[in-house]
């Protein structure tokens, strides 16, 4: 297990000591302490891009004080840059408490004594600079397969953070996690039709160290995916009209997280994101009645399933994290709210209020979004298609600013004719109205073909925040859904 490094570590509770012994008068604060590295390294057409380096460091103070909130960041960690930043956080909280929408008293207080840490079994470092680019370099070479690919690029990332949460209340929340994601492209061109195929793990990082590569299949994907960029410059069109699609569990990472984790983001559902991201389709009412999707359709909020994205044992106020249902048998039960937001809304949610970095107070947001399988195998589900298409791999979308309407495009389709896998076409793509589609739920695959995906990009709130969130899924099976080809 990686933990805290020693230094940083021992320099994060030292400063948290500092702070509690000169803490600012008041009802309550929070103190978050973070400490993160990001490296990243490519290779395209068997060139080494720049290699991107960063480093950050610095503390998220928040304090209630007569029923009034305040944040303040700050990157000088000596005594007078947080006395700085308490000061400016206290002004912040009597601004609030004069013009704020709710009672700063709401904010949720923690005692809560944790200590978490990504399981690594191969650290990053064990490996040289020179083997890891020499690796993308083999997979860039794996990937030509002649004139017909004009563009190969392999890719190989870390980011390590390390963050000490303390609390006026005794709160003391130590957590550490460490990130590889690697992936690969190629692109074909031929008689004027460019297709781009990925694969290499693209869409599935997770916590964890080098062993993660091993799942990604670097070196075996390449000759595949190269192919199948050939061979879908040469396919047809993929038809269009109302028919049944078989979603892979890539493309289902997007569709959970478009369609049901934002709608599901309960400071969304308040309206605090209406004036960027837009609101969503759900209101409070709906929790504990409203028909989502069938009764096939089961999806939790869980962020202990070892090595998935998003995964952490207590979100950025304090609050422990376990696994909950968001809807349940077809039925939403409740929203992604962290207890802020659920004390506003009275509702029940989950612990997910997260922030992007030290800069960045936190706000409701997905984490492991996980769709349960059930124990339908990938070849009975197409057994059951008179006609329709199976799909893999987003590559395009676009979702109303209520989350309800979408349309996705797709990097690779295959023809489904009477119960039997035909050929391969090209940018296929589907669209669909959220509940209406769900509800067309009606084949979901098995543990077996069960896959943990996640994005490294999801953005929103103001300032801008994006964070990592996992999503798994086996493949699922809809009825009569509007399918068209030609991309968007």
């Amino acid at each position: 297990m990686t933990k805290l490094e020693p230094k940083a570590a021992d320099e994060s509770y030292r400063i948290a000591r500092r702070f509690a012994d000169s803490a600012p008068a008041c009802d309550y604060w929070t103190l978050r302490i973070l400490d993160e590295s990001h490296e990243g390294l490519a290779v395209r057409d068997d060139v080494p891009e720049p290699s991107s380096i960063s480093a950050g460091r610095g503390a998220m103070l928040t304090v209630v004080l007569d029923g009034g909130l305040g944040y303040a960041a700050t990157a000088d960690l000596s005594v007078a840059g947080l006395a700085a930043a308490a000061e400016r956080a206290t002004r912040a909280a009597a601004l609030h408490a004069r013009l704020g929408l709710f009672d700063g008293r709401l904010f949720p207080r923690s005692s809560a004594r944790i200590e978490h840490h990504s399981q690594v079994n191969e650290p990053w470092d064990q490996m040289t600079l020179a083997d890891k680019l020499g690796l993308l370099t083999e997979v860039c070479g794996r990937l030509d397969l002649g004139e017909r690919i004009v563009e190969r690029a392999a890719w190989l990332g870390h980011r390590r953070v390390q963050q000490l949460l303390v609390s006026g209340d005794g709160a003391e929340i130590a957590q550490s996690f460490e990130y590889v994601h690697s992936g690969l492209a190629a692109t074909a061109h031929i008689e004027g039709q460019t297709q781009t195929r990925t694969g290499g793990g693209h869409d599935r990082p997770g916590q964890g160290g080098l062993e993660r590569l091993g799942a990604a299949a670097l070196l075996d994907d390449a000759e595949q995916v190269a192919s199948e960029a050939i061979a879908l410059c040469e396919s047809p069109e993929c038809p269009g009209g109302r028919m049944d699609l078989l979603l892979l569990p890539s493309q289902m990472t997007l569709q959970i997280h478009e369609s049901i984790g934002h709608p599901l983001e309960l400071d969304r559902i308040l309206g605090d994101e209406r004036n960027y991201a837009g609101l969503s389709f759900v209101t409070p009412d709906m929790f504990g009645t409203y028909r989502y999707g069938s009764a096939l359709l089961n999806v939790t909020f869980d962020p202990g399933v070892p090595g998935e994205l998003a995964g952490y044992a207590a979100d950025d106020e304090g609050t422990p994290a376990r696994r909950v249902h968001l809807i349940r048998d077809g039925i939403l039960e409740r929203p992604l709210g962290g207890e802020l937001s659920q004390r506003r809304a009275r509702l029940p949610g989950s612990a997910c209020a997260r922030a992007s970095g030290w800069d960045r107070p936190p706000i409701d947001r997905m984490a492991n979004i996980n769709l349960a399988p059930n124990e339908e195998g990938l070849d009975d589900m197409i057994a059951r298609v008179e006609r329709g298409v199976l799909m893999d791999t987003n590559r395009s979308w676009s979702i109303d600013d209520s989350r309800n309407k979408f349309q996705f495009g797709c990097q690779l389709g295959r023809l489904i004719e009477d119960g039997a896998l035909k050929g391969l076409v090209r940018n296929p793509g589907y669209r669909g109205v959220s509940a209406r589609f769900w509800r067309s739920l009606d084949g979901v695959g098995g543990r077996e073909v069960l896959e943990v995906g996640g994005l490294r990009n999801c953005g929103k709130g103001e300032p801008n925040q994006s964070v990592y969130v996992g999503h798994a899924s086996p493949p699922c099976l809809f009825r009569d859904v509007e399918v068209f080809g030609g991309g968007l």
